[in-house]
Order: C-alpha cells, then sequence, then structure tokens
C-alpha cells in the first residue's frame, strides 16, 4: 500500500489544521483529553484524523470544535472538503453554498454596514483593496 492508500486524508486541511490545534493546546490539555472531551471513546480515532488515515465524521463537527477551542463552522467546511464530491459533500454545498466561520460573517457585517446595505457588486478596485489587506 502506497502513503496516499493508508493515509488518504493526510495532505487535506482539515487534518492540518486538527494537527496544528492540538499542538497549540498542548501546554492546557493532552490529545487524549482534547479526545475524550470530543467523545471519541478511544484517542486513536483523534489520531487517525490529525495522521489523515480517517476523515472527521460531520456529526463529530461541534463536539471536536469545542474541544479545539475553534470556530465549528469552520471545521465543518474542512470536514466537508474532505468529502470531495461524495454525495454528502455535494448535497452540503449545494444547499448551504458558501459556508462561512463567525470571523467571516463579522466582515460580512462590517461590509454591510459600511456600504449602508446596498448590496455593492465587487468591483476590481474593492478586490485589490481587500487583497491589499493581506498583503496579496
Amino acid at each position: 500500500m502506497t502513503h496516499s492508500e493508508t493515509r488518504p486524508y493526510a495532505n487535506t486541511r482539515l487534518a492540518k489544521f486538527v494537527e496544528r490545534r492540538i499542538l497549540e493546546l498542548r501546554p492546557k490539555k493532552t490529545q487524549s483529553a482534547i479526545a475524550s472531551e470530543a467523545g471519541f471513546s478511544q484517542h486513536t480515532m483523534l489520531v487517525n484524523i490529525k495522521m489523515g488515515t480517517s476523515k472527521l465524521p460531520l456529526d463529530r463537527v461541534p463536539a471536536l470544535a469545542k474541544a479545539l477551542d475553534c470556530d465549528a463552522a469552520m471545521l465543518f467546511m474542512l470536514a466537508v472538503e474532505q468529502l470531495g464530491n461524495d454525495a454528502t459533500g455535494v448535497a452540503i454545498r449545494r444547499i448551504f453554498g458558501t459556508l462561512v466561520t463567525a470571523n467571516e460573517a463579522d466582515w460580512l457585517e462590517e461590509i454591510r454596514d459600511a456600504s449602508g446595505h446596498t448590496d455593492p457588486s465587487l468591483t476590481s478596485k474593492a478586490r485589490s483593496a481587500i487583497r491589499g489587506i493581506f498583503g496579496k
């Protein structure tokens, strides 16, 4: 078996995010504590998600987000990315469109306030200004 066969989700943003959050939380709690808080009966499930051996079940997103102290919508977005083009992933994208994190919702509210709730189109000038904020 090749590496991609044994760890098909290793290069997903979710696996990398979970690994990073576990490291960031290390001073506060162990990986086993995170797994327990997330409701995993065996901490190996969290290890499998982190290593990319298993994908994150969508029903575990809220509890894992709480255990990782992160935005549940963002973690859900990353979990949906792992689904790729399977039927569940396609249905979620068709029904909900672009998923939005709490931070992104704050940006949207600020844009709405700044524009006087006029539903402005994204011009090339506005796109450049936004990209400039992020150094892109």
